[in-house]
């Protein structure tokens, strides 16, 4: 049995293991240790077993490496219970997925495609040209890459909106060729819903394969899988260490970890909207974090009881329970400046601001993948429709790093052209420079143009 919300004690650092009763959701009033806990909760993922997943993870790129196929296939057959023969799901299976899809969800993907799309053109990078005071000409070109790699996630849930997220953005971009890998279950097949976003987007290579074999596939190419120039989507542990190792050898969007959502609330805050918008993110994984920071201790104690009554009827709810008990929080402040002092060092893939004058507290915010402004705007829409990507950054790099877009799939070439007085006026310049470096050549090569 759960016991009653309390007033909140402080969390006992190995909390996790505790075979004490616990509440669905930690509760701390006390700053400092508010600021330990969230520090905890952003290093969720580390720890020395990475280091056997990261040997097994390098093992399995190294095996695709050299064996290409053979190696998709041992590895699929052995870690998600089938044979991938042939290795690519055919284009009419992707239309029989569209046709087979619900009238009323064919048009909720369609409606998100075109918001997202709509939303992405508005990303394409401009070229720059400007002349420099000698007559030279001086630029930067954008352009896309040629080929790009998705992964989409599936186990617990399938993501037929990482198909739109990810897809989208490249072919804005003006991606060539998109390749699609996807983790399917023990039948072989990819959830319909996501092989129908991928028919929607124009897709047409698809692979069942997930994992690092997956990454390591795309990133190097076998006989079947052609070699991509950037990968992006989310993954488990294997796929962010395959990409991380990988990074180098390819482009990569980022290293997801865990999703985060971390709600600041005062007293217009609804305890069913706030508890519903937790769960939302708890139901991910059990790591997911959802955290609330609030002024309100009303809604602080109504908020666990609240939860624990809309669990009821929740499929997902032991996956729930998993990520509040373990990585949930609540954090009672004494005013909103004090949450977002809070907000700043945790650095959240998302933030709700359900507050009465959100706008008051968006410039204050420096961290956050994404800030939901409002009570009419839960995360769940951005997770959809809304039209800004809903690849973010996670554990604590949106403190450098922001969401996936356009640009992911793009490169900038400089432009550099000197006329002969451009030259002149700045060779003297570039001489005294070159010289300083010692760097004897550099020098010359401007040196022998100067004599003509």
């Amino acid at each position: 049995m759960k016991k009653e919300f309390k007033q909140p004690a402080l969390v006992e650092k190995n909390h996790i293991n505790s075979k004490r009763s616990r509440s669905v959701i930690q509760c701390i009033t006390d700053l400092d240790q508010a600021s330990k806990e969230l520090d905890r909760i952003s290093k969720r993922t580390s720890g020395s077993e990475q280091e056997e997943t990261t040997r097994i993870v390098q093992e399995i790129l190294h095996n695709v490496k050299e064996k290409g196929d053979k190696a998709l296939i041992h590895y699929t057959e052995r870690f998600d219970g089938f044979k991938p023969v042939p290795l690519s799901v055919p284009p009419e299976l992707l239309l029989e997925a569209w046709e087979n899809t619900p009238k009323q969800l064919q048009e909720a993907l369609q409606l998100a495609q075109q918001r997202i799309k709509n939303f992405h053109q508005h990303q394409l990078p401009t070229d720059l040209l400007i002349e420099g005071d000698h007559g030279e000409r001086l630029g930067r070109r954008w352009t896309p890459v040629q080929k790009a790699g998705i992964y989409i996630p599936g186990g617990r849930a399938s993501y037929p909106s990482t198909v739109l997220m990810n897809a989208i953005p490249a072919q804005v971009a003006g991606v060539k060729k998109i390749s699609m890998v996807s983790p399917a279950g023990a039948t072989g097949k990819i959830n319909n819903t996501v092989l129908a976003a991928a028919h929607l987007v124009g897709i047409n290579k698809v692979f069942p394969i997930g994992g690092a074999q997956a990454i390591g596939a795309l990133a190097y190419g076998t006989e079947t899988v052609e070699s991509v120039d950037v990968i992006s989507g989310p993954g488990n542990i294997f796929v962010t260490l395959a990409k991380k190792y990988l990074y180098g050898q390819v482009g990569i969007d980022s290293l997801a970890g865990p999703s985060e959502v971390l709600i600041i609330a005062d007293h217009t805050a609804e305890v069913k909207q706030v508890a519903a918008d937790l769960l939302a993110q708890a139901e991910h994984d059990p790591l997911a974090s959802s955290i609330l920071m609030t002024t309100e201790s009303k809604l602080a104690e109504e908020l666990p009881k609240e939860i624990e009554e809309q669990l009821k009827a929740n499929p997902r709810a032991e996956i729930c329970l998993q990520s509040l008990q373990n990585w949930g929080l609540i954090v009672i402040c004494k005013d909103l400046q004090s949450c977002i002092e809070l907000n700043n060092q945790f650095a959240p893939e998302h933030l709700e601001l359900l507050v009465e004058n959100p706008h008051s507290l968006v410039n204050k915010v420096y961290n956050a993948g994404a800030i939901f402004i409002g009570h009419w705007s839960p995360e769940a829409v951005g997770d959809y429709l809304a039209g800004p990507n809903h690849t973010l950054p996670t554990s604590g790099t949106a403190r450098f790093s922001g969401a996936l877009g356009v640009e992911t799939f793009m490169k900038n070439t400089s432009l550099i052209e000197f006329t002969k007085t451009a030259f002149d006026k700045t060779s003297k310049a570039v001489i005294e420079l070159a010289n300083s470096e010692g760097l004897y050549s550099h020098s010359e090569s401007i040196k022998i143009r100067s004599s003509k």
